[in-house]
């Protein structure tokens, strides 16, 4: 047993036995297992569950304000499941407001760093254009636009001007979008590069959306701090990950949540995605043993806004890793990828008061960490 002595919002000592100093508010968790705040590597903060509302109409029928107000809902709900960090990797400048007004004090929420639009080429997983009337434009719709590596560059300036604390690439096609494909690499090494190098330059990390082997082996050998999903990775692709000593944010959330969607009501989704959802799904979760068996640094990420944030736990435990593994996935690891790990994701003096705490032990009981 030991205590834990704060002041203000910073663990300032941890000492042994229990310990009350004169005139502190004591919150007695004698009886719980207490465990640094969780951190979501992989979050879209304003996104609404697919099974709630047709996407196409949703996407056309709302502005970023009310956007915005979907995102200040959803992080409380994301604070009060235990999540005291998160990055979000492909919003807008409501995004940037939301993290703002947390760090203000005006609405409760994790912590956030936001990456604004993820940026991809003409056609790729993130063109807002996808799918719909070729004359349908909005301002905004081209903010991640990216066909050359001289526009990549102009991207990740203007997301660093905008408040952007990292940026987000789509080198290859994504699932649950219309009309692209997730095993094709989309960005040229090229362009890759150059919003790799100019990111670093700035001192932003990148994390990229890739599925396929070769696409992703290509974005590694570019820099990419971490990869996103990487569903179609091979032994050797890991084996490259590790030398270079990229994370892998396995998302498998989203799979579980978009294949039931697919599978129950595949008219909510954007038109062709519900066979990209059925057809590629499953197939993460076969695919995590491999990168466990690597020894890849992994980072927990759930790649949702509203909904259970915890359920990724039970993913990745089913899956091959041990409750410790997915543990320090969502603490330490994802402290680390973030560059934060001298605040948060650990008990330390010197960070952040940034606690949760469960009715038992966690390494025992594995449920008990949604709750």
């Amino acid at each position: 047993e030991v205590s834990l002595l704060i002041h203000d919002d910073r663990i300032v000592a941890i000492e042994p036995g229990f310990k009350a100093p004169d005139g502190a508010e004591v919150i007695d968790l004698s009886k719980a297992t207490v465990l640094p705040g969780f951190i979501d590597c992989h979050v879209h903060v304003a996104a609404k569950l697919p099974s709630r509302t047709n996407a196409i109409e949703d996407w056309l029928t709302h502005s970023d304000i009310d956007r915005a107000f979907d995102a200040a809902l959803f992080a409380r709900q994301m604070l009060q499941q235990g999540f005291t960090g998160a990055r979000d990797v492909g919003g807008g400048d409501e995004t940037v407001a939301l993290r703002e007004a947390i760090n203000a004090g005006k609405t409760p929420g994790p912590r956030l760093w936001v990456a604004l639009e993820a940026l991809g080429p003409t056609g790729g997983h993130g063109d807002l254009h996808n799918g719909l009337d070729p004359k349908l434009a909005r301002t905004g719709w081209d903010n991640g636009l990216v066909d050359s590596p001289d526009q990549a560059r102009l991207r990740v300036r203007e997301h660093k001007r905008r408040g952007a604390d990292l940026i987000k690439l789509m080198p290859s096609g994504g699932i649950a979008s219309t009309g692209d494909d997730p095993r094709a690499q989309t960005m040229i090494v090229d362009e890759i590069r150059a919003a790799v190098d100019a990111a670093h330059a700035l001192g932003m990390k990148v994390a990229a959306h890739i599925y396929p082997a070769g696409a992703i082996e290509n974005a590694v050998r570019a820099g990419v701090d971490s990869v996103e999903h990487g569903s179609f990775a091979t032994a050797q692709t890991f084996a490259l990950m590790k030398d270079k000593g990229t994370y892998l944010v396995p998302t498998l959330t989203v799979y579980e949540v978009f294949y039931k969607v697919a599978r129950e009501h595949p008219e909510l989704l954007p038109p062709g995605t519900a066979q990209k959802e059925l057809a590629n799904d499953l197939l993460p979760k076969k695919n995590l043993p491999l990168a466990l068996k690597s020894g890849v640094k992994i980072a927990y990420g759930t790649d949702i806004g509203e909904g259970d944030h915890t359920g990724e736990f039970a993913l990745l435990i089913a899956n091959g890793m041990s409750v410790q593994q997915a543990i320090l996935a969502a603490t330490r690891n994802a402290a680390d990828l973030i560059g934060a790990g001298d605040r948060v994701g650990s008990l330390q003096p010197g960070r952040y008061a940034d606690l949760v705490a469960v009715g038992g032990d966690p390494l025992a009981e594995p449920a008990l960490l949604r709750h």
